[in-house]
């Protein structure tokens, strides 16, 4: 499995949230198994999707480029790195 990790700088009195179509959007990307999205105490967002295998992930790159671009100008988020990880373990607790 491998990741990609947007960080976002939200605009005043935003958290950086997505908004229901961008989810749909991103999950309905060929191999795309889950996202998260997270806010931080000093007010960046993290955005983590999960991929299937790296080929899936590299042939996202181009759709979800413009799915960034096009929310955070909506969102007035600023796009502050986009970095791209193996998924070494993954555990959830019951």
């Amino acid at each position: 499995m491998f990741a990609r990790v947007s960080t976002y700088r939200p605009g005043p009195e935003s958290t950086g949230a997505p908004t229901d179509d961008t989810i749909r959007q991103v999950l309905d990307l060929p191999g795309c198994r889950g996202l998260y999205y997270l806010y931080g105490a000093d007010s960046k967002s993290l955005s983590i999707s999960l991929w299937d295998d790296e080929k899936v992930l590299a042939d996202s790159r181009q759709v979800a480029d413009r799915i960034r671009s096009e929310t955070s100008a909506e969102q007035h988020l600023q796009v502050l790195g986009v970095e791209e990880f193996e998924v070494l373990t993954s555990e959830f607790k019951d």
